[in-house]
């Protein structure tokens, strides 16, 4: 495949540095991969589909930009490891760490194997490629960008019938919080921030088994305001105000009130 360089302009995000999209074949990845090639970064782009990769790096190539593709399953650490290996002499100055999937139904009926590999993609590759990339960037003059695509069932206390995939979530967003705090009182430079969309007109309905109560949101403007909240250093970006307003309101319900409620909306996903 060609491989085109443009620089990067002044003033933006990454003045010399690679982005890498994991979860890029599809979805939320994906539009990232394009909004950003229209601005001419240079991309690395992972995920499991191979195939899927190589035509949207083929569709970037109007852009000009650097284009770097990986395929890996990131639900086994050792690709984990791979692919940082792999980009080890990259210069990568935002990672969008958007490896992820869900699955909706009673707790007793789900998938146990599909589950566990829920959590080995949203938790534990999660966890670690944020590790992972957190000591790069410190080597890379104490500076970057990691935001971690979580969920709006993050900042929300539970989802029955979605018990898992909630629960993935609530994770993601508290370790966000806690690395942010850590790097904000050590001076750092580096960005930590977690995107909390709420519906998004993406694959993830059908790899769900879903279909959302609620309208959703493009994965285009999804992308686009992730960014732009970044770049004002916001920890917990949240697209649509019906949505923030939602999660802000559940703060002051009663668990024990909410909860029911929350899962009988999911009840009508499936």
């Amino acid at each position: 495949m060609p491989i085109y360089q443009r620089k990067v302009r002044k003033g933006s995000i990454m003045s010399n540095g690679f982005v890498m999209i994991t979860g890029a074949s599809s979805g939320i990845g994906r539009e990232f991969a394009r909004q950003l090639a229209r601005k001419g970064y240079s991309l690395i782009l992972v995920a499991r589909r191979g195939k899927r990769l190589e035509k949207l790096a083929q569709e970037l190539v109007k852009y000009r930009c650097q284009t770097e593709i990986i395929t890996a399953d990131l639900s086994r650490p050792e690709e984990c490891a791979r692919v940082m290996k792999e980009t080890k002499e990259f210069p990568i100055k935002l990672f969008i760490n958007n490896a992820g999937f869900g699955a909706c139904g009673d707790f007793t009926d789900t998938d146990a194997e599909t589950e566990l590999q829920m959590i080995d993609v949203n938790v534990k590759a999660m966890h670690l490629l944020m590790k992972l990339m957190l000591k790069k960037m410190e080597k890379q003059e104490n500076q970057g960008y990691i935001l971690n695509v979580a969920s709006s069932a993050g900042l929300l206390p539970a989802g029955p019938f979605m018990a898992t995939y909630y629960a993935t979530k609530a994770y993601m967003v508290s370790l966000t919080r806690a690395v942010a705090a850590e790097q904000r009182s050590k001076r750092s430079r580096i960005y930590v921030g977690a995107l909390c969309p709420g519906p998004v007109d993406t694959e993830f309905n059908d790899v769900a088994k879903v279909k959302f109560a609620l309208p959703g949101i493009t994965p285009q403007y999804c992308a686009s305001y992730a960014l732009e909240q970044m770049r004002k250093r916001k920890t917990i970006i949240v697209p649509k105000f019906t949505i923030r307003a939602a999660t802000t309101m559940a703060r002051f319900v009663p668990q024990k009130m909410l909860i029911p409620v929350i899962g009988q909306l999911q009840k009508k996903k499936f």
